[in-house]
């Protein structure tokens, strides 16, 4: 009994990894929380009506709501549950995506799609370990945690780059949101940093920029059309 206790309690452990979280409360992280509605609002500009009907390409629209609403779920509440919440639909959209990608961008077959999109899986698995391994320390803390989405641009880019190759106008589309991406990324990890400096963080930037880096995925999977 003790031990299901302790495994419960855990899960109501707080969360302080945010600069702008200085205390506990709903309303500690205003910045951080509110700044997801962007997610919400992507997800809606999406699904608007006017558009050629694409099933898939919804799908992915409707998980980016899902994004937002986990991510201020967990900005709000701030316990080790919520983080589920966050980190849990942020790892299904981006397996998803690789798979998507792969059959609309590089044409791929659905087997070799969901071979390469398996790779991928085990790859981003093991990238931080064997950098850390390699770096002869944690390289998690280093990057305030943004380490875990290099394998994300490196797939992006490596998508982008031989859509571009094979002649395909996606290719540069894709290489721009890798550049998105990055400048999103670099705004998440800096939030520690430059603390400081400026006592809000740059969190928010992460999720105000990162919104649209997904609403830009989604469509040009939507220009690409079914493979």
């Amino acid at each position: 009994m003790a031990s299901g206790e302790a495994v419960a309690s855990g899960w109501w452990e707080p969360v302080r990894d945010y600069c702008e979280r200085a205390g506990p409360g709903l309303l500690a992280e205003p910045l951080n929380a509110v700044s997801n509605a962007a997610f919400v609002v992507a997800a809606i500009l999406l699904l608007r009506r006017g558009r050629s009907p694409d099933p898939v390409a919804d799908g992915y629209a409707v998980l980016i709501g899902v994004i937002g609403l986990g991510s201020a779920l967990f900005h709000t509440l701030a316990v080790q549950w919520a983080m589920l919440a966050d980190v849990i639909p942020i790892a299904l959209f981006i397996h998803a995506y690789v798979f998507l990608a792969l059959r609309r961008f590089l044409g791929l077959s659905l087997a070799v799609a969901l071979a390469g999109t398996l790779a991928f899986a085990v790859a981003a698995a093991l990238f931080e370990p064997a950098l850390s391994f390699l770096a002869g320390q944690p390289l998690g803390p280093a990057s305030n945690g943004s380490i875990g989405y290099a394998p994300a641009s490196l797939a992006l880019f490596g998508v982008g780059t031989a859509a571009w190759l094979r002649g395909s106008r996606a290719g540069a589309a894709l290489i721009g949101i890798g550049v998105l991406f990055l400048v999103s990324l670099t705004a998440r990890t800096l939030d520690a940093t430059l603390c400081p400096l400026v006592p809000f963080g740059t969190h928010w930037l992460w999720h105000l920029l990162n919104a649209g880096v997904l609403y830009a995925l989604v469509q040009a999977a939507r220009r690409a059309g079914p493979a």
